[in-house]
């Protein structure tokens, strides 16, 4: 397995194009490469169709996917501003790859699992990788994840919401030679490949955990038997100054989503937003569906709090048994991270090889990230989600 990356912020997408192209070339040496990932800024958005071409022709054995994004990221360096392409390539023996596309037309309810099967095209063993790149306008990226969820359960799905266009039709999805401007494209990776995720929210917990005593869909109505606004008055005056204020701004709710579980991590929590409040009642309305005796526990977010949270998880990863640096890698980081959040330039992309050392890595700012948490994919928010590419054994 190969994977380079190279990134060009060159105006003109044909230009750009063969600029990284050529870098590309020189990192794969004689591999020819079995897939290769556009990301390219809105700046080249017209150019997507001859960039599909030109790269069709270059590398004609590779699949061709990607989209339009915010900012892109290839070469482990972040393009937020200005005209910028990323290519990411991977020669991948004994490695399966395709691709397909849906729209809402061609979509399938959530528990139609054969008919998920027929679009994807694969069965569901032995369990296939999925890549997914969604257009926020026109796709309904909660069903396409549940569906996929049921189709192919335990396979790891990752990716991100096109981003860039300002309203529907301006983002742009390509897939084999073909340009979308609606929907959803996916690749299917299956063979000797393994997918390790890494889904940081750059959340930290404050207060303690506690227990969903009363809710209805996704209205908190009890917690530990009390009324939550009550909780979070009782956790404000604890707080120092700084936390104080971040939760004016920055507050939110983790949930625990293995019911099975005695003990869970912070970085386990699926982190949602609070929507609302009822003064009278002290219930509290959450983005996402409760359950009875549920362990939630409140979450603060900020650029100190994101920074630890993924070196936490990077660490972590490093010390899992399937360490070791990845052959190549993607970062799918919401266009509310970079140098916005942070103060500076590649931020992300820096704690990535300060923490597991370089590697190909590619991807691009999204409108909403796509990872797995505790078993589940979910659609997320101010998240940067990295899919590590490593070879696999293939048994019978």
């Amino acid at each position: 397995m190969r994977w380079a990356s190279t990134l060009s912020c060159l105006p003109g997408g044909a230009a750009a194009f063969e600029e990284a192209a050529a870098a590309l070339e020189g990192q794969l040496g004689a591999a020819a490469p079995d897939l290769l990932l556009v990301f390219a800024s809105p700046e080249h958005a017209p150019d997507c169709q001859r960039i599909a071409d030109l790269a069709r022709r270059r590398f004609p054995g590779a699949l061709l996917a990607g989209c339009t994004g915010g900012g892109v990221i290839g070469g482990a360096r972040e393009a937020e501003e200005g005209p910028a392409l990323s290519l990411t390539a991977a020669a991948l023996p004994g490695v399966a790859v395709s691709g397909f596309h849906v729209d809402m037309s061609s979509m399938p309810p959530p528990e139609a699992v054969a008919a998920w099967r027929a679009v994807v095209g694969r069965e569901p063993e032995p369990q296939p990788k999925l890549l997914l790149l969604a257009d926020p306008f026109t796709m309904d990226a909660g069903g396409l994840i549940a569906g996929l969820d049921r189709a192919y359960p335990g396979s790891p799905k990752f990716g991100g919401l096109a981003s860039g266009g300002r309203r529907p039709g301006e983002n742009r999805l390509l897939l084999g030679g073909d340009l979308h401007r609606t929907g959803a494209v996916g690749v299917v990776f299956s063979g000797d490949v393994a997918v390790d995720t890494v889904i940081a929210q750059g959340c930290r917990p404050v207060g303690k955990p506690m227990l969903v005593t009363r809710c209805s869909g996704g209205l908190l109505q009890e917690l530990d038997g009390r009324p939550p606004l009550q909780i979070l008055t009782e956790l404000h005056a604890s707080l120092d100054e700084r936390d104080r204020e971040l939760m004016g701004h920055s507050l939110f709710l983790g949930l625990e989503m293995r019911e099975e579980r005695v003990e869970y991590q912070p970085g386990e929590l699926l982190v949602r937003n609070l929507l609302g409040a009822d003064q009278e009642s002290g219930a509290i309305a959450i983005g996402a569906e409760l359950r009875p005796m549920q362990v939630v526990q409140f979450m603060l977010r900020d650029a100190r709090t994101a920074e630890e949270d993924l070196q936490r998880l990077l660490d972590r990863h490093r010390r899992s048994p399937a360490a070791g640096r990845p052959a190549g890698a993607l970062l799918f980081s919401c266009v509310g991270r970079g140098a916005g959040l942070f103060g500076c330039a590649d931020h992300d992309t820096g704690l990535f090889e300060e923490r597991l050392g370089p590697a190909p890595l590619g991807g691009f700012f999204c409108n909403g990230e796509i990872g797995p948490v505790a078993g589940t994919t979910f659609l997320h928010g101010y998240t940067s989600a990295f899919a590590l590419f490593r070879e696999a054994v293939v048994r019978p």
